[in-house]
């Protein structure tokens, strides 16, 4: 990832609603969900939603796909991942053993005990 994709993708979950829609669409899955799904979970208006929705899509971290009269949205995970990959590449000066946190939360899905969230 460069610099500048990684700046819009970070810029465009600066944002309170898109960083919502991004979180639901993860935990939607591979099924995504309607405009119309996400704007009921959410209670935001259609045209607003239509607007973050073409931003997270821009930034390349949601993706659509027509399912006849209906559009699906889905979280591009990839691009999450090479955007945390960027952050991360350099982490912690060589010493790979400080990041050991962050790579226990990417493969458990949760902090242990001791480790900060």
């Amino acid at each position: 990832m460069e610099k500048e994709d990684a700046l819009h993708a970070l810029a465009a979950l600066g944002q309170e609603t898109r960083l919502d829609v991004f979180r639901l669409l993860v935990k939607a899955g591979k099924e995504g969900m309607t405009a119309g799904a996400i704007s009921d979970a959410l209670k935001v208006r259609p045209n607003t939603l239509s607007t973050h929705l073409a931003a997270l899509s821009r930034s390349g971290l949601v993706n659509s796909e027509r399912d006849g009269r209906s559009i699906h949205y889905r979280a591009d995970l990839g691009t999450m991942q090479f955007l945390v990959t960027y952050l991360l590449q350099d982490c912690c000066g060589g010493n790979p053993e400080l990041c050991a946190p962050i790579m226990n939360i990417a493969r458990t899905g949760a902090c242990s005990d001791n480790e900060a969230c």
